[in-house]
């Protein structure tokens, strides 16, 4: 097994936002089930494998969304995921 790493970033590619991201190379999840991760309750592993409640990742979009911004991942199953968010430039 890969050592654990964590990557955050950012990426200054347009003029009128700016993206974060925060990278790992953890477990990782099936990209075709993307669009449940940012709905409340919505979880993609089970509690007895990974805690949590299904609701950080909804807030953060709530957050993000209410700032102007957007949200958004890729992930591959056993390789990790990048999440992504980007803000306005004011």
């Amino acid at each position: 097994m890969a050592k654990p790493f964590i990557e955050i970033g950012a990426l200054n590619v347009k003029k009128e936002e700016v993206i974060y991201f925060v990278k790992d190379n953890g477990v990782g999840f099936d990209a075709k089930y993307k669009d449940k991760l940012f709905k409340v309750f919505q979880r993609l592993h089970n509690t007895n494998e990974f805690e949590g409640t299904g609701v950080g990742l909804a807030i953060v979009e709530k957050i993000i969304s209410k700032h102007g911004g957007r949200v958004w991942v890729e992930a591959e199953k056993n390789k990790g995921a990048t999440f992504y968010f980007s803000l306005p430039v004011k």
